[in-house]
């Protein structure tokens, strides 16, 4: 029998959401041990004052085994 818990965090990038989603995994599994998988739950961009897109932000939840 398994025991999985999940954690909500964010990240952002000036490339986009698949980087940003990268990132946020990358930075989390310097201190979370068995990530099983991600939920991308929402998407947001910050923009300059012409509209261009500055930067990707995403939200997730993380699932990783519990040992």
């Amino acid at each position: 029998m398994s025991v999985t818990k999940v954690i909500e965090l964010s990240a952002s990038s000036s490339t986009g959401i698949e980087d940003a989603v990268r990132h946020g995994l990358e930075k989390a599994a310097k201190t979370v041990k068995n990530i099983k998988g991600a939920w991308v739950n929402d998407i947001k961009v910050a923009t300059d004052s012409s509209g261009a897109v500055r930067e990707w932000r995403v939200n997730m939840r993380i699932n990783f085994e519990v040992d």
